[in-house]
């Protein structure tokens, strides 16, 4: 059962305490599923009259059903319905909470619609919970991810859209970008058990609902997806790993294109008709047009700037196809060190005739290797630092002050 304290908080007669007895049962029940802890929280949802209280109440059927991430959408979907906007936040939070880095089919098909919600910060919390299921997601395994993104830049770009909506947007835009794409999101460690560090974090991302500097907490749940292949010495080898997909599977996604801001382009001289008459006439040449003609502009150099974009055009189609005919291998070598994504991990193999074979049979993280040739020179890894800004010059300390006796009056 539940213990005293996660019974007797969410009870009490002030609603601040009631609100943080929701997160007592969040962090104490993190993972476990636990049948009475998701019952309670439900129950509280659904009748609390604190809409602070009942919003805390759904959103920690998230950490709950951390373990479980599949069976959140379905506990939560009726409450996603709720005519209170908090109870509907709290849904769309709770689903992003559980579903964190999975990319589930499930879950964005009951987030997508909310991103239309009337309610500004339903809106907000549906984005946040979006980018916390797709985080690494490629759109080759989830086609909605360029979506997904296109719905936060044009929410981001809407001069008439709501402050609390766009903050939403840029957080959830920085979330699918997090660690320059080379993080995960995750409140487990890779063998299953509970993180508690990357909980807290998730906790008090959360309250950024009343502080928003509290949502850089979100950066304790960030877990690196990676390989680094060490050998006894602790230093990086030259080695490469197998991945047995295709290379577009698990690419990083394209760059956000920046658009040059171009000159402005000289407008064709438009001719009018009475112009053309006027010059006639002094050549003293007839331009009177037949009964029923309506008189028409005449537009400089026309002709001649379709031509160009159709050559233009004919260029593109070429340069499409070309690409298209271009066979994409069905393998893809990673140098180490290389960024594997955690669906990734199950295709990686070390390539046959290889110097070096791994210590253990996991090939994600941190992996030991041992060497086969080891009389001959082994070849590192030369590791670049990147150029940084000259270090500040350091001021001079003031003196300290001289000898002095305190006394007390």
């Amino acid at each position: 059962g539940l213990n005293p304290l996660t019974e007797h908080q969410p009870r009490h007669k002030d609603p601040i305490l009631r609100y943080g007895g929701m997160y007592t049962i969040a962090t104490a029940y993190a993972g476990t599923g636990s049948n009475k802890a998701i019952r309670r929280l439900l129950h509280v949802a659904v009748s609390d009259v604190s809409n602070d209280v009942r919003r805390a109440a759904v959103t920690c059927i998230g950490f709950v059903l951390s373990s479980s991430p599949e069976q959140c959408p379905r506990v939560v979907s009726l409450l996603a319905e709720s005519y209170n906007p908090h109870v509907r936040y709290g849904s769309a939070m709770a689903v992003g909470i559980a579903c964190a880095g999975t990319g589930l089919e499930e879950a964005i098909t009951l987030l997508e619609p909310m991103t239309k919600d009337a309610t500004d910060f339903v809106r907000q919390g549906a984005m946040l919970a979006l980018s916390l299921i797709l985080v690494q997601e490629t759109e080759v395994r989830q086609p909605k991810v360029k979506d997904i993104r296109a719905i936060f830049e044009s929410v981001v770009k809407d001069k008439h859209e709501d402050v609390m909506a766009k903050f939403g947007a840029i957080i959830a835009n920085s979330i699918l970008d997090a660690g320059g794409r080379n993080v995960t999101i995750s409140m487990s460690t890779k063998g299953g058990n509970k993180k508690m560090s990357a909980v807290v974090g998730m906790v008090v991302f959360m309250q950024y609902w009343y502080w928003f500097p509290l949502a850089h907490f979100i950066s304790l749940t960030f877990t690196p997806t990676c390989v680094i292949g060490l050998n006894k010495e602790l230093k990086m080898p030259v080695v490469d790993f197998l991945s047995n997909t295709k290379p577009s599977t698990f690419a990083y996604p394209p760059k956000t294109e920046v658009k040059a801001s171009t000159a402005p382009t000289k407008v064709a001289t438009a001719i009018l008709s009475t112009t053309a008459k006027a010059e006639a006439r002094k050549k003293g040449t007839d331009v009177d047009k037949k009964e029923g003609e309506e008189d028409k502009m005449e537009v400089e150099s026309k002709d001649k700037k379709e031509g160009v974009e159709a050559d233009k055009e004919g260029e593109e189609a070429k340069d499409a196809d070309k690409k298209k005919d271009v066979k994409e291998p069905n393998f893809t070598n990673l140098a180490n060190p290389a960024r594997v994504l955690v669906a990734q991990k199950k295709f990686v193999a070390m390539p046959a005739e290889c110097r070096y074979e791994p210590v253990s049979k996991k090939l994600f993280g941190v992996v030991m290797l041992r060497d086969l040739q080891p009389g001959t020179e082994a070849e590192l890894v030369k590791v670049e630092i990147p150029a940084t800004a000259a270090p500040p010059k350091e001021e001079e300390e003031p003196p300290a002050p001289e000898p002095f006796e305190y006394v007390e009056e």
